[in-house]
């Protein structure tokens, strides 16, 4: 396994801090693995509801637009954490929590905290992220 960094990204995490309480809305850390992804071939701005297309497409904002909703656009990376008491088991479980990497419909806020728990992405970044990474990829979420 190799630990070169083939690309780096902006992104955004939780506007609640960071946080393994399922319901708390914030961003685990640690270890995690993709175990499914999710928009092949998908518009950006598809929006996903429980992993399933909902037949919406999302406005997109490029300046500081901040609306209450998060919904998950363009691409799904979903996340299930590898390290018991952190991010997988009972409470804190990043993967029942639906803990992914996805697109936002604010990207004008990526660099700042403004999702509800989940890695946001530009859209094309993610676009680019989905096609270079496989199933079993691990991801390290740090503060």
């Amino acid at each position: 396994m190799s630990n070169t960094v083939l690309r780096e990204y902006p992104i955004s995490t939780s506007k609640y801090g960071i946080g393994n309480k399922e319901g708390s809305g914030k961003t685990p850390l640690g270890k995690h693995r993709i175990v499914k992804k999710v928009g092949m071939g998908e518009p950006i701005g598809t929006v996903f509801r429980n992993l399933r297309k909902t037949g919406e497409i999302a406005t997109i904002y490029y300046d500081s637009t901040d609306i209450e909703s998060d919904p998950v656009i363009t691409r799904v990376l979903v996340l299930e954490g590898l390290e018991k008491g952190v991010n997988k088991g009972r409470g804190i479980d990043s993967l029942s929590r639906g803990i992914y990497i996805h697109g936002t419909h604010e990207e004008g806020l990526i660099g700042k905290p403004a999702s509800h728990g989940c890695i946001r992405m530009r859209n094309k970044d993610i676009m680019e992220l989905f096609e270079l990474v496989d199933i079993g990829t691990l991801v390290v979420i740090e503060n």
